[in-house]
């Protein structure tokens, strides 16, 4: 579609302003597309202001536009941004940088591997939109929902955390993130420090930080974060909050050994403190992984585990429903800020995500994901071992959609081959965002989930190799 968009941009001086543009079957004839492909390019056209669409008609070349307004001074804006209140509060910082690395998407023609999500090829696309066609029939399915939840998904959830839960334990949330944020913000007072993995989710860093909280790193080892530095960060910060991913935690794809299970959780219990639960990968599991731990949720009665759980990793990054998992007087609290900040959960996504789960390609659907990034993980390991053995791969995953690989040269190489690997036509995320103090190395983030197949992991690979010579040979 881009080489469409950019010829027909090429050709719009041809036209006069109000002139009407060549037929959508004459375009498809002469480019040799399909419809859908002219008309998404119209689309685009339209969308930045080049051409305007009218029903019945067709397109037109739009007409010039009205020059710009002198800009305004927006100067006194830093002022009112930077004053925290006092020199009690901690200043809020805003900063999407970490985030934005795995949701903007690169220019044509680079390989992605640093996407957050799965490739289109890997989504669910027909069984969704069946799912949302069949939502939009149901009787009520464009009423006001329950605030927190429908019923039936909220106990569908339950389920899916463990025995011990009920619909009642669960508020629906608009995605993974929006989970994490209400949760950080229900259990911390802005200017608190919250304990996090190191390193650990750019996004959940980010809406820490933009609530005012503290993050302060608990290193992690191959067999997930450490007890006992856990219970001297209790100590040292007064702490009462640790955000964790006990199963396949990104960005370093290790899963909480089971005997640290029962002390990470008994820690936390000690210092009165929660376990935010981010239990994001659970259905991003390997083909060959074997039997996996319950969530802490499960074996929790006595309510320090607010447990996070999300559809929108394994479907699709548009499809924006989650779950929040808590017992006792927290609940109410989660509830409380959930309501303000977004009312509800739209019902249809709600009813959407019911027929989906509930239908008989959900589970062919789980089991091609595990098979397809088990089979793209062994791929990208091959290549990476071919090419490049030099990066120190500490933990092979068992689930989710990535490696973290381990620099060899100084921290201050990682920004260098993340530039040149961009020139050479792959995206690879830099490992800094990740962590929230001093990196101990460099590191990348490299994602196998994102990408179309394992010759385009192949392919990637060849072309990082290609930065790090050219690093090596600069420096050399």
């Amino acid at each position: 579609m881009a080489e469409l968009v950019s010829s027909l941009k090429s050709e719009l001086y041809r036209y006069s302003p109000g002139g009407k543009l060549p037929s959508s079957r004459s375009l498809v004839e002469r480019f040799r597309v399909s419809p859908v492909t002219v008309s998404r390019a119209v689309a685009q056209l339209a969308a930045e202001g080049l051409v305007v669409t009218r029903p019945g008609a067709g397109a037109f070349r739009a007409e010039a536009r009205a020059a710009l307004p002198a800009p305004g001074d927006t100067s006194w804006q830093e002022v009112s941004l930077s004053g925290d209140g006092g020199p009690q509060v901690v200043p809020r910082t805003v900063d999407a940088s970490g985030l934005l690395v795995t949701l903007s998407a690169p220019p044509p023609g680079i390989v992605e591997l640093n996407g957050g999500y799965l490739h289109p090829g890997l989504q669910p696309e027909r069984a969704l939109a069946a799912a949302l066609a069949r939502a939009g029939r149901r009787p009520g399915a464009w009423d006001r929902p329950p605030t927190d939840g429908l019923g039936e998904l909220r106990a569908w959830f339950a389920r899916q955390i463990g025995p011990a839960l009920t619909g009642d334990d669960i508020l629906i949330t608009a995605g993974g993130q929006n989970a994490l944020a209400t949760a950080l913000r229900a259990l911390a007072p802005p200017g608190a420090p919250v304990l996090v993995e190191s390193p650990t989710y750019t996004g959940m860093l980010a809406a820490a930080r933009a609530t005012g909280l503290r993050p302060v790193p608990v290193p992690m080892d191959t067999e997930g974060v450490r007890p006992d530095l856990l219970e001297a960060a209790f100590r040292a910060t007064g702490s009462r909050v640790f955000v964790c991913q006990p199963l396949f935690q990104n960005p370093t794809g290790t899963s909480l050994a089971p005997a640290r299970r029962e002390q990470v959780v008994r820690a936390a219990r000690a210092a009165g403190a929660f376990v935010v639960e981010d239990d994001f990968a659970r259905q991003l599991v390997h083909h060959d992984a074997g039997p996996l731990p319950d969530p802490l949720a499960a074996h929790d009665p006595d309510g320090v585990v607010v447990h996070v759980r999300s559809l929108t990793k394994v479907t699709s990054p548009s499809f924006r429903i989650g779950a929040l998992a808590a017992r006792g007087p927290v609940l109410e609290r989660l509830r409380a800020i959930q309501v303000v900040d977004s009312l509800f959960v739209p019902r249809p996504l709600q009813e959407a995500a019911l027929e989906l789960v509930g239908s008989p390609s959900w589970e062919r659907h789980l089991h091609t994901v595990s098979a397809e990034l088990g089979g793209r993980r062994t791929a990208m390991l091959a290549a990476l071992r071919a090419r490049l053995p030099e990066l120190a791969l500490p933990h092979v995953p068992s689930g989710g959609g990535s490696l973290w690989l381990r620099l060899p040269g100084p921290a201050a190489d990682e920004a260098a081959l993340v530039s040149a690997a961009l020139r050479a036509g792959v995206a690879v995320a830099p490992g800094r965002p990740y962590h929230c103090a001093e990196p101990p190395a460099g590191h990348i983030r490299l994602s196998f989930a994102a990408v179309p197949g394992p010759a385009e992991i192949a392919e990637g690979v060849r072309r990082l190799r290609m930065a790090v010579d050219e690093l090596r040979n600069r420096g050399g």
